[in-house]
C-alpha cells in the first residue's frame, strides 16, 4: 500500500517542500530510504522503527521503500522523521481512511516516540505558508519560534502517539496562538551605556553617526583608551528592529542552531565579537551543510572585532565582499548558498604592536618597520571598505573623575531613531533603508551636492588622494550627518565632519 505526506528541508533560509512516499509490500524484510538521503536521514530508519513500535503501533515486516522527492534535492537533518513515521504508519494499514495528507509534517523522533525540535522551523513555516499549505505539525518546543508567523495554523505534538490518535480523530493537538511582534518590550537593562563613558566626545560622535547611517567604524588608540568599552556600548543605541528584520535575523539563526527556544524570535540586533584565532569558514559560513557563519549571524546589528590586527589575513579579506554587497555566497560541491551579511563592522586596534606610537601616557618602543608591518595586516582595500576612521586618546584624568554622568545611550538612541527613520522614509521605493546602503543611483538621486561642497570634495580627493569608493562613502557619511541636523541639503560643514573621520595616518 502507498502513503504519501509532505515534509520540509532547508536549503540556505528556504524550505524546500519534501514529498514523503512511503510503500510496504510482500516480501522478505527490508527498509529502504531513497531520494538523496544524507547520513541523519538514512538513520532514521531505526529511530522511526522504534518510535513507532514505542507508540503503540505494528511496525511492518516486510519490504519498505519511503521515496523523497524530489530526488535531485539533497535531503539533510533529521526534520522528516516525523512525516517518514505518519507516512510508513498509513502505508501498513494502521491509519484506516484517515487522510494524512492534509497536513505537513516536522520533526525528529526519539526512540521512545517523543518529537525531538528542530533547527530551521521559521523558514520552513514561511515556505509552507507561500506555497499554499493551510496546517502543519511542529514539535511543542518549536512552540515559541512557530508564534509569530500568521495566515496558517500550527499545531505542536509531543509524541508520534499524539500525530496519529489526531489523525484518527480520538485526540486534538494544540494550536499554536499567534504571538504580536509589537508586544515584545525592548527594555533598556542593557549592561554598557554611554554615560558610563568619561570624555571621548569625538569617539561618542563618531559612532552616533556610524550608528545613524550604518556605517563601518575603526578606532584606533593606545590601550586603556577605551574602544573596546565604546564598542559594546553600541548595542544600547542601536534602533528596534522592525518585525521585518527580526524575521529575517531569526531565520538565520535558527538555521544555524543559535535561537534560543524560550525566546523563538531575535528582537534585539545582535552583536557578534568573533574570537581572534577564529577561521575563514566560521565567520562566513560552510561545513558539510553550508550553515551560515558569524557575519550572517550579525546580519542587522554589528560585527565587532578587537584588535583587527590579530587576526589572520585571510579571515580578514574575506570580509571585503560581504561589506560591499551585504551578502555571502558559500559554495560547495552541489550547492550554492546565499546568506545575508548586511552587518555593520566596528573594529578596534592599537597603533602599533605596543599600542603607544603616538600616545601621550605611554612611548612606544616600536621601530618604523614593526610599525608598518602591524598597519600591513588590514590592507588596503579592507581599509577603503571603511566609512569612519577615528583616532581614541587615553581620557584625562580630570576626565575621568569628574562628576555627574555624560550623556546616556537612551537620548543618543532618541536621535539615531530620528535619523533611521528619515531614511527610511526616503528609500522607501529603493529597497533600502539606510544611507550605508546607497548605491550610485541613489547618492545621484539623494546627494546632490552644491558648487561649494563639490570643490571642496575635489580638493579633498586630490590632497588626501582618495579613491571613486572613498568618495562615494565620504558622501554617505554627510548625508546621515544631515539627517542627523534634520538637513534636507548636504552643508559644507556636514561634508567637511564626514571627511575628517578619513584619517591619513591609518
Amino acid at each position: 500500500m502507498l502513503a504519501k505526506d509532505v515534509a520540509f528541508v532547508i536549503s540556505g533560509l528556504d524550505g524546500i517542500p519534501v514529498d514523503v512516499e512511503a510503500d510496504v509490500n510482500q516480501g522478505l524484510f527490508a527498509f529502504e530510504i531513497v531520494g538523496l538521503p544524507d547520513a541523519a536521514v538514512k538513520e532514521s530508519r531505526e529511530r522511526v522503527r522504534s518510535a513507532i513500535k514505542n507508540s503503540g503501533k505494528k511496525f511492518p515486516n516486510h519490504r519498505i521503500t519511503v521515496n523523497l522527492a524530489p530526488a535531485e534535492i539533497k535531503k539533510e537533518g533529521s526534520m522528516l522523521d516525523l512525516a517518514i513515521a505518519v507516512a510508513l504508519v498509513k502505508s501498513a494499514g494502521e491509519l484506516g481512511d484517515a487522510d494524512i495528507g492534509r497536513a505537513a509534517y516536522l520533526g525528529e523522533l526519539s526512540l521512545d516516540g517523543r518529537i525531538r525540535p528542530v533547527n530551521g522551523i521559521l523558514p520552513m513555516l514561511i515556505s509552507a505558508k507561500q506555497k499554499g499549505y493551510k496546517e502543519v505539525i511542529v514539535p511543542s518546543e518549536n512552540a515559541k519560534e512557530a508564534a509569530y508567523l500568521d495566515g496558517i495554523t500550527i499545531k505542536t505534538a509531543g509524541t508520534l502517539k499524539d500525530v496519529l490518535d489526531y489523525l484518527c480523530g480520538i485526540g486534538e493537538l494544540q494550536t499554536v496562538e499567534t504571538i504580536s511582534y509589537d508586544n515584545i518590550s525592548d527594555k533598556d537593562d542593557y549592561k554598557n551605556d554611554l554615560k558610563y563613558v568619561k570624555g571621548q566626545y569625538l569617539a561618542r560622535r563618531a559612532l552616533e553617526i556610524a550608528v545613524s547611517g550604518n556605517h563601518n567604524i575603526i578606532m584606533v588608540g593606545p590601550p586603556g583608551a577605551g574602544k573596546t568599552m565604546l564598542a559594546k556600548c553600541i548595542p544600547s543605541v542601536m534602533p528596534s528592529m522592525s518585525f521585518e528584520e527580526a524575521l529575517e535575523t531569526t531565520k538565520i539563526h535558527s538555521v544555524a542552531g543559535k535561537l534560543s527556544r524560550e525566546e523563538g524570535i531575535v528582537s534585539r540586533r545582535p552583536f557578534v565579537t568573533p574570537h581572534h584565532t577564529a577561521s575563514s569558514v566560521s565567520l562566513i559560513g560552510g561545513g558539510s551543510n553550508a550553515k551560515p557563519g558569524l557575519i550572517s549571524l550579525a546580519h542587522n546589528g554589528v560585527l565587532f572585532l578587537d584588535e583587527m590586527p590579530e587576526y589572520s589575513r585571510s579571515m580578514l579579506e574575506s570580509l571585503r565582499q560581504p561589506l560591499e554587497d551585504r551578502v555571502i555566497t558559500v559554495s560547495r560541491v552541489r550547492q550554492n548558498v546565499s546568506y545575508p551579511a548586511g552587518f555593520m563592522l566596528v573594529g578596534s586596534m592599537n597603533p602599533c604592536p605596543c599600542g603607544y606610537y603616538g600616545s601621550k601616557t605611554g612611548k612606544c618602543t616600536c621601530s618604523p618597520t614593526q610599525i608598518a608591518r602591524y598597519k600591513s595586516r588590514i590592507s588596503g582595500p579592507l581599509m577603503d571598505r571603511v566609512d569612519i576612521r577615528i583616532t581614541v586618546d587615553a581620557v584625562k584624568y580630570d576626565e575621568l573623575t569628574a562628576a555627574g554622568e555624560e550623556e546616556s545611550s537612551e537620548t543618543v538612541r532618541k536621535r539615531v531613531e530620528s535619523a533611521r527613520k528619515i531614511q527610511r522614509e526616503r528609500f522607501a521605493e529603493d529597497g533600502i533603508s539606510t544611507n550605508a546602503e546607497m548605491g550610485e543611483k541613489e547618492l545621484r538621486k539623494y546627494c546632490r551636492l552644491s558648487p561649494e561642497c563639490n570643490e571642496i570634495l575635489r580638493r579633498s580627493f586630490v590632497s588626501l588622494n582618495l579613491s571613486a569608493r572613498a568618495r562615494a562613502r565620504i558622501i554617505k557619511v554627510a548625508r546621515t550627518i544631515a539627517d542627523l541636523d534634520y538637513s534636507a541639503d548636504i552643508r559644507p560643514a556636514h561634508l567637511l565632519e564626514a571627511i575628517s573621520y578619513r584619517s591619513d595616518e591609518f
